[in-house]
């Protein structure tokens, strides 16, 4: 049985969504701060995250953060629908997916089975000897990890399945919609600021210049392409 820890203040939406998750098969740990959420989550590390951004003690972000210092673990950020800053900013400190209030339990079951299937497929193992080089950038897909001038860079899986989707494409003009299917899967119902948000964070890994990025480069009215 996966196990999830939710964290959210408001008990009413916890205790709703938590049941609504024990229906589908989860085990549901729940925190109602951000101090708690930590606690528990270095008490047991959870197989993924539900996180609320505004919490009465440290902020989401804080907590986003300060989860990925340590961890890869997949994180769905919870918002207010209208709340495009607040989304962005989530994502940006390393969540891998998100869902609006009010949330709805299927639709958040799904895209939780779909991040559990891509971590599954991240830790599968891979065909021998796929190596990829980019410049000073290396792909190391049968050992699943990612180097910059000999350095091992710390991705989460959705970025590492981003970097593979790049240079299974290298030289293609990969769409937003595109990407969203291929990284985010064909249940995933989102926009482009997903994909923006985890470009920006992949640059920012990748890229010597991260604003003027030699790598992967955007397609004005297109998407994204990695330089062969």
């Amino acid at each position: 049985m996966h196990e999830l820890l939710f964290i959210e203040d408001d008990d009413h939406i916890r205790l709703a969504l938590t049941l609504a998750l024990e229906d589908e098969g989860y085990s549901v740990r729940e925190a109602p701060t951000g101090r708690a959420g930590l606690d528990a989550f270095h008490a047991k590390e959870p197989e993924l995250v539900l996180l609320d951004l505004r919490l009465p003690d440290l902020s989401g972000f804080e907590v986003c953060r300060a989860i990925r210092a340590t961890s890869i673990v997949p994180i769905i950020i919870v918002t207010a629908q209208t709340d495009t800053y607040d989304l962005v900013a989530g994502l940006e400190a390393g969540a891998d997916d998100y869902v609006t209030k009010p949330v709805i339990a299927k639709e958040l079951a799904a895209r939780i089975r779909a991040l559990l299937r891509r971590v599954q497929l991240h830790e599968a193992p891979a065909v021998p000897s796929r190596v990829s080089v980019f410049g000073d950038v290396e792909l190391r897909r049968e050992q699943g990890i990612v180097l910059k001038a000999g350095r091992e860079l710390s991705l989460t899986k959705t970025e590492y399945r981003l970097v593979c989707e790049f240079a299974d494409h290298a030289g293609a003009v990969l769409s937003r919609d595109q990407l969203l299917e291929l990284v985010w899967g064909y249940e995933y119902l989102g926009d482009s600021r997903l994909v923006d948000a985890h470009v920006r964070r992949l640059r920012v890994k990748l890229e010597d210049q991260p604003d003027d990025p030699k790598l992967i480069v955007t397609v004005r009215g297109l998407g994204y392409r990695l330089m062969a």
